[in-house]
């Protein structure tokens, strides 16, 4: 992807804000670990093996924030290996990716930091660099699929201050995730399938979710197939056979979803070799105090001669349900307590949002929600596609985001809906953006639009008519409404105020081992 194009002065900016947050995110979370003291929290840390020299200490003092919560676990994985079962709850390509820059790029630091600490910088260092890659993904996807470059532009802002900003920065594989799941579906959009493909394997080998990502080859074979039918009623000739059509079909949804499925399937298959294989004596090798770690937390150790994980005689032995089931008690109604209360209305905002979006959507799409987008429309048969948040090429994309927002409500800890989404969709971005398109005065000039801008967005953004939109340097709009936060509407300051709060609350609490999303 280029990432800076003469021909597009948005993606510059686009890149340069994502570049600049990034940078101010880091130096808020040295500053907040310095001046907050760390909480005693009950989780996963293991022991440093290794006396930390006076850069390692550096590092820790500048970076130490990023390696809080789940961040111990992505290092220590890198580190170590899946020493223990639980690790296992974290895919292996982001730990991999980190463990390479640092054996790598970062070799000749190896006479002045350990390894640890050469881990952290590098997941600091990618993180970075795939926050920006997002951010670009993000406009790009958005130029293609809302057909308004304004609502694109101003959603690819809102991303690099988003709420789950902190994650991103972290060492957590939110940013590697985004960045491959926004690319794969820019790729499919424009038509690339093959490549679309890979990246969507990619991300299934970063997080679980990324399985659920098949549902767009599936949407996208069954929508062609469809809407061929239907094109060429009035032509039967010109069209193959029907049969060779759906076996045609079926062959690319069939080798696609197995290509997403194939690093979860290969992770599982690993990790019962790992501890359902027959024990090796492997804990000799494993050092003591990490020995004496799993002793005092009971951790089960990776090819040991103690006995079998129950997973390990399930029909399907799937260890990361059984972590999540066992070792975090994630499940249907299970978070559902009187004592969660602070944790859902945590959730709220990002709850509201997306429930707001689906609704939005559906209203003003009835029929092709119904139909479930495969139906030819006329507006599509005479080449003129509506634009903006509520285009029908957006329903695969709010369906998406449904499904993955009902999910974490009901089945997930109920606080990480917020990352969870914010990692995984664009719709939470281009929504946020068409509110304020829509309802900020700050962001309307005079005059008409033309096809590029949505119907129901009569206004344009910063003065610029969408047809300009290419052409000079354009004004960020975040930047304008934030400068001018005393005079745009409730809504914008709520939204704003959203993204703003999370990003800045995020940095304190987290960094410093205080619970947050």
């Amino acid at each position: 992807m280029e990432l800076v194009s003469r021909q597009d002065p948005h993606l510059r900016e686009v890149v340069w804000f994502a570049v600049c947050c990034r940078a101010l995110t880091l130096l808020l979370q040295a500053l907040f670990n310095l001046l907050i003291p760390d909480h005693a929290a009950d989780a996963f840390s293991p022991p440093r093996l290794s006396e930390p020299g006076p850069w390692d200490l550096l590092v820790e003092r500048l970076l130490g924030g990023l390696s809080r919560w789940d961040a111990e676990h992505f290092l220590f994985i890198a580190e170590r290996g899946y020493l223990y079962e639980h690790n296992c709850a974290f895919f292996p390509l982001y730990p991999l990716s980190v463990r390479a820059v640092a054996e790598g790029a970062l070799w000749p630091l190896q006479p002045l930091l350990r390894l640890r600490s050469r881990l952290l910088l590098s997941a600091v260092l990618l993180n970075s660099l795939f926050s920006v890659l997002a951010a670009a993904a993000l406009y790009k996807l958005g130029c293609v699929v809302l057909r308004c470059r304004r609502v694109a532009f101003l959603a690819a802002v809102l991303f690099s201050l988003g709420p789950a900003n902190v994650f991103m920065a972290a060492a957590y594989s939110e940013s590697m995730f985004a960045f491959l799941a926004f690319s794969a579906m820019w790729q499919l959009e424009k038509g690339q399938s093959w490549l679309s493909g890979l990246l969507f394997s990619l991300a299934s080998g970063v997080r679980a979710n990324g399985l659920i990502n098949a549902g767009f080859f599936l949407y996208s074979c069954g929508k062609r197939f469809a809407l061929q039918l239907q094109g060429g009623l009035g032509s039967v000739r010109k069209l193959p056979p029907f049969w060779k059509q759906l076996l045609s079909v079926a062959s690319l949804v069939v080798l696609m979803c197995a290509g997403i499925f194939l690093p979860f399937a290969l992770f599982q298959y690993y990790a019962y070799v790992m501890f359902c294989g027959p024990g090796t004596g492997w804990e000799q090798a494993v050092p003591k105090p990490l020995l004496q770690l799993a002793l005092d937390k009971g951790y089960r150790l990776a090819a040991t001669n103690g006995g079998k994980p129950p997973w390990c005689s399930q029909r399907f032995p799937v260890v990361y349900s059984y972590i999540q089931d066992v070792y975090w008690n994630v499940g249907f109604l299970r978070y559902f307590e009187l004592r969660q209360i602070p944790n859902f209305l945590l959730a709220l905002p990002v709850t509201l949002l997306g429930s707001w979006a689906a609704w939005t959507y559906i209203v003003a799409n009835p029929r092709h929600c119904l139909t479930l987008g495969l139906e030819r429309r006329k507006s599509e048969e005479e080449g003129k596609p509506r634009a903006g948040f509520c285009c029908h090429a957006v329903f695969v994309y709010v369906v998406h985001a449904t499904v993955l927002l009902a999910f974490g409500f009901f089945c997930m800890h109920v606080q990480v809906l917020t990352r969870f989404l914010g990692s995984s969709s664009p719709v939470l971005y281009w929504f946020s953006a068409h509110l304020l398109q829509e309802h900020e005065p700050l962001l309307w000039s005079e005059g008409t639009d033309n096809q590029t801008a949505a119907p129901s967005c009569k206004k344009s953004l910063l003065g610029k008519s969408p047809g300009s939109c290419g052409e000079g340097t354009p004004e960020n709009p975040l930047v304008r409404l934030l400068t001018s936060c005393r005079l745009i509407t409730p809504l914008s300051k709520c939204i704003l105020g959203f993204f703003l709060s999370y990003w800045l609350l995020g940095l304190v609490l987290h960094c410093n081992f205080l619970p947050w999303t």
